[in-house]
Parts: C-alpha cells; sequence; structure tokens
C-alpha cells in the first residue's frame, strides 16, 4: 500500500491542518523540519522515507484567496523527482488546463470545488486527474451526481473526511468501504484520522491502494520501518 505525506499550503508556508477548519490551522511546527517553510518541511518528509509521491493542498486556491504556484515551482526545482497531487481548488476548464500546462504534477479535483459533474467526466480518463470525494462527516461535499454516479470517476479515487483530518479520531472505515463497494477496479486511497501503522494495516486489509497521511509522521507515529512493511 502506499502512502502519501500531505502538506497544506497557505500564505507560502505550511500549517498543520486539523478537522478541516481552515481558517485556524497555524504555521507547522515538526521535529522533522526546522521551520515551516515547504522546502524545509519537504526535506524533512523525504528524510524519514524517500516518499515517491507528496500531496498538496494549496489552501489559499482553494478558498480563492490568490494561490501558491510560485511555491509548487519552488518544490518541483528542489525535488525533481517527486511526483506532486495538488488540490488547488480547480472547477473548471482553465483551471484544469492552466495547472496542465504549469507543469506541477497530477491534479486533484476536489468535489467540494465542483459546480456539477461535466469538469470530472471531461477528464474521466485522464491519468493526469484524481478525483477527492470529499466529506464533512455524513455529508457530502458537492453534487451528488459526481457520488452517485461512479461511471463519472477517474481511475484515482480519494475518500477524504475532512473532520479526521488531523485528528486522532482513526480513519473513516464505514465511508471507504461504502466507497470501495461501488468504484469497481479503480484505486482507492484513504485520507483523513490515520493515526498509526495499525491504522494503515487496517485500511490496506479494507483494500486501499494508498492512505494520506500528515500529523502521523510529524509525530512520529509512523516511521521507516512501518512504511516498509507496507
Amino acid at each position: 500500500m502506499q502512502v502519501i505525506p500531505v502538506i497544506d499550503l497557505r500564505s507560502g508556508v505550511v500549517v498543520h491542518a486539523r478537522k478541516g477548519d481552515r481558517g485556524s490551522y497555524e504555521p507547522l511546527r515538526s521535529p522533522l523540519s526546522p521551520t515551516s517553510d515547504p522546502v524545509d518541511v519537504v526535506r524533512g518528509l523525504l528524510s524519514a522515507y524517500p516518499f515517491p509521491t507528496l500531496y498538496v493542498a494549496d489552501l489559499d486556491a482553494i478558498r480563492s484567496h490568490g494561490d501558491n504556484f510560485q511555491t509548487l515551482r519552488r518544490i518541483r526545482d528542489e525535488f525533481p523527482a517527486l511526483q506532486m497531487w495538488v488540490d488547488n481548488g480547480a472547477a473548471d476548464a482553465s483551471a484544469l488546463h492552466a495547472f496542465i500546462e504549469a507543469d506541477l504534477g497530477t491534479l486533484v479535483i476536489g468535489s467540494e470545488s465542483q459546480g456539477d459533474g461535466k469538469l470530472i467526466a471531461q477528464h474521466r480518463d485522464s491519468m493526469r486527474i484524481v478525483l477527492s470525494l470529499d466529506f464533512r462527516g455524513d455529508a457530502f461535499q458537492g453534487p451528488q451526481e459526481i457520488l452517485t454516479e461512479p461511471a463519472l470517476w477517474p481511475h484515482r479515487i480519494i475518500v477524504m473526511t475532512l473532520a479526521r483530518v488531523g485528528s486522532d479520531a482513526g480513519p473513516d472505515l464505514a465511508r471507504f468501504a461504502a466507497v470501495r463497494s461501488i468504484a469497481g477496479e479503480r484505486e482507492i486511497y484513504a485520507a483523513g484520522g490515520v493515526r498509526d501503522a495499525g491504522d494503515l494495516s487496517v485500511l490496506k486489509a479494507a483494500g486501499a491502494f494508498g492512505a494520506l497521511v500528515s500529523t502521523a509522521l510529524h509525530e512520529r507515529r509512523i516511521v521507516a520501518a512501518d512504511l516498509q512493511d507496507m
């Protein structure tokens, strides 16, 4: 199972995501990094384990408060072999094409940012796209057609439980199972609530192709030896 570290960017620094309350996130403090500068944080994560892929949430772009394109370019320039999955709130074709043309990695289309299912349907065959099905508690964030019509979905799906991000609640196994039951042969990634290697093992047994992890890495509740066993 693939473990993908996550960083959340706001105003050019990495912030500590907790329970989806984006306005209250504070700059990250981690034993893996001397500062909350994104390059320092990514270097620290890669020193802990040679992750091939990094997930980046551009919180400014998601909230329509600017963007972190310059920071993404800094990360790309510093770590050219690192694959990036980036959620920047893209909700239309122009935003999608601008990101693809910038050659900054794979675009994560978040259901919470969509007005309908058209953008996803138009690009469901693209391997440059990942769909994030976003939930807050039991409520799906986005148009219901995205959730109820799996024929719209691309090959890779993230089941994102926002209220569990940065929490000690554990992954939302019931929600993951519900999505997996209708996803067919797609790769399904779990996001939100992963506490330790035990949670990773449970997700792997549940059929997860991968998991997005942040707090547990910085708090060293998941270490290199755990990841080698995945």
